[in-house]
């Protein structure tokens, strides 16, 4: 833009809240969205977008429509533009936006409907635990109280140390939890004062630009800038990788595999990468085998293990190892025995290399997956059990089904050293069952995960029965750990010298 655009841009922005503020907006409750809820996909999204895709009018005008672009050019241009207006607001003005957004997306309608969207076009995960991932995101995904400001007073002044907003974000979104990460960024990234371009993974495209437009919607019946939160019509990998060597883009966020995670880190720019996990579960003989057992299942099986926090082997010491299956078998886990169907199931569910999982089933539920093996099993089974060796494929490759593999050790300290090597040094998340406090701090120590739980199910650490807040960006090879708005902040010094120092 030159100096004439700007002008007009900050103008626009600038007249708009003089006649219309945006807190006079938000003191009327929004109308809630009403969603079809029996239409295709393709006829909800085409719904939302046939306005503005049938207009001639071009993408990058700041009237644009609901967010989407026909090119990742006029994205970035249209959240650059928005960014500049954007400054102009105030931290109350951030505040109504973001408080606007969780509104949206707490509305059961709408719940329903993104968490059943995504199921049916990425075939992956369940509505149940979708409509609790997508409620959690925005329920308790920090805003502008996450930038809380540092003061220093001495003689020789005042200092402020600040978060301020980097400017345009791309974020890269997967497609295990499309809806989830989308909510989540776009309330962080917007409290900390930037715009947002979201690159979704292309077999999630529909849920995602339809969140995207959902978004805009509400944004601009709030008053805020248009384009504050923008996408592609087709994401594809060559958007991606426009996104990622775009030079207006100031940071970028990759949530998904080792891959992208590496472009992004690799890109020069100030990057996020939450990369994969391997969690591992160690229950010793001091732990409740009970509720051990339930928590293991319940987190194993939760989205049908799609999430990178949940239970992907168990390794047990082996005076309760039996205990503990009976328990499991009780709580909704099916114990597969016959080696030739287990050799069935690996051929199954892994690549060809055997290195990996074959993506097709990927986030299908047990039942679907044992069905393919010629089992029928009855509907209580939500994840499938098999005693494995500690060197077995299903212990050393991260899944992300609800096939859970138990390993059995002689003693505690071997069962943390081998959880240690499985998790792969990814330092994302591992779970222990015990009440012995010195080898829960030895373990916890050791493994340098992101997130370590306790005596309880993988999904407490995203803030889902346990205390915290909730992200669905979790950057371990970055170091953020569980991002929040502040992670998506410069931290700004500002010093006043020899002044203000009143003590």
């Amino acid at each position: 833009m030159n100096d004439l655009e700007i002008s007009q841009a900050v103008s626009r922005v600038l007249s708009k809240y003089t006649k219309t503020a945006p807190q006079a907006a938000v003191q009327s409750a929004p109308e809630p969205v009403v969603l079809p809820k029996q239409d295709s996909i393709e006829a909800i999204v085409a719904s939302v977008l046939a306005g503005r895709v049938n207009q001639q009018r071009p993408d990058t005008s700041p009237s644009a429509g609901e967010g989407a672009f026909a090119t990742m050019d006029e994205a970035i241009t249209a959240a650059q533009q928005a960014q500049i207006q954007y400054r102009h607001c105030s931290m109350q003005d951030r505040a109504s936006f973001v408080e606007g957004i969780r509104k949206l997306f707490l509305q059961e309608e709408v719940l329903q409907a993104i968490s059943r969207m995504a199921v049916e076009e990425t075939g992956m995960g369940n509505c149940v635990d979708k409509l609790v991932k997508n409620r959690v995101a925005a329920q308790k995904t920090p805003g502008v109280e996450d930038l809380a400001t540092g003061a220093l007073s001495g003689d020789g002044g005042l200092t402020l140390t600040e978060y301020s907003a980097y400017g345009v974000i791309g974020s890269i979104t997967p497609t295990t939890n499309p809806t989830e990460t989308i909510i989540n960024n776009a309330i962080g990234m917007l409290a900390a004062g930037n715009t947002v371009v979201f690159s979704p993974h292309p077999r999630s495209r529909n849920v995602s630009l339809y969140c995207v437009a959902l978004i805009n919607q509400q944004l601009a019946r709030l008053g805020a800038p248009a384009n504050l939160v923008v996408t592609v019509l087709t994401p594809s990998i060559d958007n991606t990788n426009a996104l990622i060597g775009d030079p207006r883009v100031n940071m970028l966020v990759a949530t998904g595999g080792p891959a992208i995670v590496k472009t992004v880190m690799s890109s020069g720019k100030k990057a996020i990468g939450a990369g994969a996990g391997n969690p591992p579960a160690v229950v010793d003989e001091t732990a409740n085998i009970e509720k051990a057992a339930r928590d293991i299942i319940n987190g194993c099986s939760f989205d049908n293990n799609l999430p990178c926090v949940a239970e992907k082997e168990v390794i047990v010491v082996n005076e309760v190892a039996d205990y503990l299956i009976h328990c499991m078998k009780k709580s909704g886990a099916l114990l597969l025995c016959d080696k030739q169907q287990i050799q069935q199931l690996q051929s199954l569910v892994l690549n060809d290399k055997g290195t990996g999982p074959n993506t097709a089933f990927v986030g299908k539920d047990a039942r679907y997956i044992l069905q393919k093996i010629g089992i029928s099993a009855p509907e209580e089974v939500k994840v499938i059990l098999i005693e494995t060796e500690r060197d077995h494929p299903f212990v050393v490759h991260e899944l992300m089904m609800p096939i859970l593999p138990v390993v059995r050790v002689e003693n505690v300290d071997e069962a943390i050293e081998l959880a240690i090597k499985v998790e792969h040094g990814n330092r994302h998340t591992a779970m222990m069952h015990s009440t012995n406090v010195e080898k829960l701090t030895k373990m916890a120590r050791l493994i340098q995960t992101t997130i370590f739980v306790k005596n309880g199910p993988s999904y407490a650490g995203l803030g889902v029965g346990g205390e915290g807040h909730a992200t669905f960006t979790i950057a371990g090879p970055t170091g953020e750990g569980l991002t929040s708005a502040r992670s998506f902040a410069r931290n700004r010094r500002c010093v006043m010298v020899e002044a203000l120092n009143i003590r």
